[in-house]
Protein backbone atom coordinates (compact mmCIF):
# COMPACT_ATOMS: atom_id res chain seq x y z
CA UNK A 1 0.00 0.00 0.00
CA UNK A 2 2.88 2.38 0.78
CA UNK A 3 4.37 1.88 -2.68
CA UNK A 4 1.01 2.77 -4.24
CA UNK A 5 1.11 6.08 -2.39
CA UNK A 6 4.62 6.86 -3.54
CA UNK A 7 3.82 5.86 -7.12
CA UNK A 8 0.74 8.09 -7.02
CA UNK A 9 2.94 11.04 -6.00
CA UNK A 10 5.43 10.20 -8.73
CA UNK A 11 2.70 10.03 -11.38
CA UNK A 12 0.97 13.19 -10.21
CA UNK A 13 4.16 15.23 -10.30
CA UNK A 14 5.14 13.65 -13.61
CA UNK A 15 1.83 14.75 -15.14
CA UNK A 16 2.19 18.25 -13.70
CA UNK A 17 5.65 18.75 -15.21
CA UNK A 18 5.00 16.91 -18.46
CA UNK A 19 1.76 18.74 -19.27
CA UNK A 20 2.79 22.09 -17.82
CA UNK A 21 6.27 22.40 -19.23
CA UNK A 22 5.24 20.60 -22.41
CA UNK A 23 2.66 23.32 -22.96
CA UNK A 24 5.38 25.93 -22.56
CA UNK A 25 7.99 24.27 -24.78
CA UNK A 26 6.25 22.07 -27.34
CA UNK A 27 2.86 23.76 -27.68
CA UNK A 28 4.30 27.24 -27.10
CA UNK A 29 1.18 28.25 -25.21
CA UNK A 30 0.34 31.73 -24.04
CA UNK A 31 0.08 32.84 -20.41
CA UNK A 32 -3.53 31.69 -19.95
CA UNK A 33 -2.87 28.34 -21.64
CA UNK A 34 0.21 27.68 -19.51
CA UNK A 35 -1.58 28.53 -16.28
CA UNK A 36 -4.51 26.30 -17.16
CA UNK A 37 -2.22 23.45 -18.22
CA UNK A 38 -0.59 23.34 -14.79
CA UNK A 39 -3.86 23.88 -12.97
CA UNK A 40 -5.79 21.24 -14.88
CA UNK A 41 -2.93 18.75 -14.53
CA UNK A 42 -3.24 19.06 -10.75
CA UNK A 43 -7.02 18.74 -10.88
CA UNK A 44 -6.91 15.69 -13.15
CA UNK A 45 -4.36 13.82 -11.05
CA UNK A 46 -6.04 14.78 -7.77
CA UNK A 47 -9.18 13.06 -9.02
CA UNK A 48 -7.18 10.16 -10.50
CA UNK A 49 -4.88 9.26 -7.60
CA UNK A 50 -5.68 11.72 -4.81
CA UNK A 51 -7.66 9.04 -3.04
CA UNK A 52 -4.51 6.91 -2.84
CA UNK A 53 -1.89 9.39 -1.63
CA UNK A 54 -3.80 12.56 -0.84
CA UNK A 55 -2.56 14.18 -4.03
CA UNK A 56 0.28 16.36 -2.74
CA UNK A 57 2.44 16.47 -5.91
CA UNK A 58 4.47 19.23 -4.24
CA UNK A 59 7.15 19.07 -1.49
CA UNK A 60 5.74 22.21 0.11
CA UNK A 61 2.31 20.63 0.43
CA UNK A 62 3.84 17.50 1.94
CA UNK A 63 5.82 19.59 4.44
CA UNK A 64 2.68 21.49 5.44
CA UNK A 65 0.80 18.21 5.83
CA UNK A 66 3.59 16.88 8.06
CA UNK A 67 3.57 20.02 10.20
CA UNK A 68 -0.20 19.73 10.69
CA UNK A 69 0.10 15.99 11.34
CA UNK A 70 -1.97 14.89 8.37
CA UNK A 71 1.03 13.01 6.97
CA UNK A 72 3.60 10.90 8.79
CA UNK A 73 7.16 12.22 8.51
CA UNK A 74 8.45 8.96 6.98
CA UNK A 75 5.76 9.00 4.32
CA UNK A 76 6.37 12.71 3.72
CA UNK A 77 10.06 12.12 3.03
CA UNK A 78 9.28 9.39 0.50
CA UNK A 79 6.57 11.58 -1.05
CA UNK A 80 9.14 14.31 -1.65
CA UNK A 81 11.59 11.84 -3.19
CA UNK A 82 8.84 10.49 -5.47
CA UNK A 83 7.85 14.02 -6.49
CA UNK A 84 11.43 14.93 -7.36
CA UNK A 85 11.81 11.77 -9.44
CA UNK A 86 8.53 12.45 -11.24
CA UNK A 87 9.77 15.89 -12.25
CA UNK A 88 13.15 14.60 -13.41
CA UNK A 89 11.70 11.74 -15.47
CA UNK A 90 9.13 14.04 -17.10
CA UNK A 91 11.88 16.48 -18.04
CA UNK A 92 14.05 13.65 -19.36
CA UNK A 93 11.27 12.56 -21.70
CA UNK A 94 10.69 16.16 -22.74
CA UNK A 95 14.44 16.37 -23.47
CA UNK A 96 14.00 13.79 -26.23
CA UNK A 97 11.31 15.83 -27.96
CA UNK A 98 13.06 19.15 -27.48
CA UNK A 99 15.94 17.75 -29.53
CA UNK A 100 13.66 15.97 -32.00
CA UNK A 101 12.00 19.30 -32.79
CA UNK A 102 15.37 21.07 -32.79
CA UNK A 103 14.23 23.49 -30.12
CA UNK A 104 16.71 25.51 -28.03
CA UNK A 105 18.76 23.40 -25.62
CA UNK A 106 17.67 25.55 -22.70
CA UNK A 107 13.96 25.24 -23.52
CA UNK A 108 12.52 23.04 -20.79
CA UNK A 109 9.88 25.31 -19.29
CA UNK A 110 12.34 26.09 -16.51
CA UNK A 111 11.58 28.72 -13.91
CA UNK A 112 13.84 31.75 -13.64
CA UNK A 113 13.69 35.49 -12.90
CA UNK A 114 15.59 37.44 -15.57
CA UNK A 115 13.72 40.70 -14.95
CA UNK A 116 13.72 41.00 -11.14
CA UNK A 117 16.19 40.50 -8.30
CA UNK A 118 16.66 37.28 -6.36
CA UNK A 119 15.16 38.92 -3.27
CA UNK A 120 12.07 39.99 -5.22
CA UNK A 121 11.76 36.52 -6.74
CA UNK A 122 12.08 34.96 -3.29
CA UNK A 123 9.26 37.18 -2.05
CA UNK A 124 7.00 36.33 -4.99
CA UNK A 125 7.50 32.58 -4.66
CA UNK A 126 7.02 32.69 -0.88
CA UNK A 127 3.77 34.64 -1.24
CA UNK A 128 2.18 32.61 -4.03
CA UNK A 129 3.13 29.30 -2.41
CA UNK A 130 1.69 30.50 0.89
CA UNK A 131 -1.60 31.35 -0.82
CA UNK A 132 -1.67 28.06 -2.73
CA UNK A 133 -0.91 25.81 0.25
CA UNK A 134 -3.29 27.76 2.49
CA UNK A 135 -6.11 27.12 0.02
CA UNK A 136 -5.20 23.42 -0.15
CA UNK A 137 -5.23 23.04 3.63
CA UNK A 138 -8.58 24.80 3.97
CA UNK A 139 -10.46 23.11 1.11
CA UNK A 140 -9.26 19.68 2.27
CA UNK A 141 -9.96 20.28 5.96
CA UNK A 142 -12.43 18.01 7.71
CA UNK A 143 -14.48 20.89 9.09
CA UNK A 144 -14.42 23.46 6.29
CA UNK A 145 -13.44 21.47 3.22
CA UNK A 146 -15.35 19.96 0.33
CA UNK A 147 -13.85 16.67 -0.83
CA UNK A 148 -15.66 16.63 -4.16
CA UNK A 149 -14.81 20.18 -5.20
CA UNK A 150 -11.36 20.48 -3.58
CA UNK A 151 -9.41 19.39 -6.70
CA UNK A 152 -11.22 22.00 -8.80
CA UNK A 153 -10.55 24.78 -6.29
CA UNK A 154 -6.90 23.74 -6.01
CA UNK A 155 -6.41 23.58 -9.78
CA UNK A 156 -8.04 26.96 -10.38
CA UNK A 157 -5.95 28.54 -7.63
CA UNK A 158 -2.72 27.14 -9.07
CA UNK A 159 -3.65 28.24 -12.60
CA UNK A 160 -4.29 31.87 -11.68
CA UNK A 161 -1.33 32.18 -9.32
CA UNK A 162 0.90 30.97 -12.16
CA UNK A 163 -0.72 33.43 -14.57
CA UNK A 164 0.05 36.29 -12.17
CA UNK A 165 3.63 35.18 -11.48
CA UNK A 166 4.62 33.81 -14.89
CA UNK A 167 6.48 36.91 -16.06
CA UNK A 168 8.08 37.43 -12.65
CA UNK A 169 9.46 34.04 -11.61
CA UNK A 170 7.87 31.54 -13.97
CA UNK A 171 5.35 30.73 -11.25
CA UNK A 172 6.82 27.64 -9.65
CA UNK A 173 5.15 27.27 -6.21
CA UNK A 174 6.77 23.84 -6.16
CA UNK A 175 10.39 22.81 -5.57
CA UNK A 176 9.89 19.54 -7.44
CA UNK A 177 8.26 21.20 -10.46
CA UNK A 178 11.35 23.41 -10.89
CA UNK A 179 13.92 20.68 -10.26
CA UNK A 180 13.69 18.57 -13.42
CA UNK A 181 13.60 21.48 -15.88
CA UNK A 182 16.49 23.21 -14.07
CA UNK A 183 18.66 20.09 -14.28
CA UNK A 184 18.18 19.75 -18.04
CA UNK A 185 18.21 23.46 -18.88
CA UNK A 186 21.23 24.25 -16.68
CA UNK A 187 22.54 27.81 -16.66
CA UNK A 188 20.82 30.39 -14.48
CA UNK A 189 17.77 28.16 -13.97
CA UNK A 190 20.01 25.72 -12.12
CA UNK A 191 22.11 28.31 -10.30
CA UNK A 192 18.90 30.08 -9.19
CA UNK A 193 17.23 26.85 -8.09
CA UNK A 194 17.89 27.70 -4.44
CA UNK A 195 15.12 30.32 -4.69
CA UNK A 196 12.66 27.69 -5.90
CA UNK A 197 13.74 25.29 -3.19
CA UNK A 198 13.70 27.63 -0.21
CA UNK A 199 10.94 30.17 -0.99
CA UNK A 200 8.13 27.64 -1.63
CA UNK A 201 9.21 25.73 1.47
CA UNK A 202 8.98 28.89 3.58
CA UNK A 203 5.62 29.80 2.08
CA UNK A 204 4.28 26.32 2.81
CA UNK A 205 5.48 26.39 6.42
CA UNK A 206 3.78 29.74 7.01
CA UNK A 207 0.61 28.43 5.37
CA UNK A 208 0.57 25.39 7.67
CA UNK A 209 0.51 27.57 10.78
CA UNK A 210 -1.93 30.17 9.40
CA UNK A 211 -4.34 27.48 8.20
CA UNK A 212 -4.18 25.74 11.56
CA UNK A 213 -4.94 29.04 13.28
CA UNK A 214 -7.93 29.46 10.94
CA UNK A 215 -9.23 26.02 11.93
CA UNK A 216 -8.05 23.74 9.14
CA UNK A 217 -7.32 20.93 11.60
CA UNK A 218 -10.55 21.20 13.57
CA UNK A 219 -12.88 18.21 13.45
Amino acid sequence: MKMKKYLAEFLGTFMLVFLGTGTVVVAKGGTLTIGLAFGLAITIMAYAVGGISGGNFNPGVSIAMMINKRLEVKDGIFYIIAQALGSIVASAILYVYVHALELPNDGFGQTDFPNITAAQAFGVETLITFLFVFVILMVTSEKYGNAQMAPVAIGITLAFLIIVALNLTGGSLNAARSLGPAIFAGGSALSHYWVYLLAPTLGAVIAAFVAKFMGSEEK
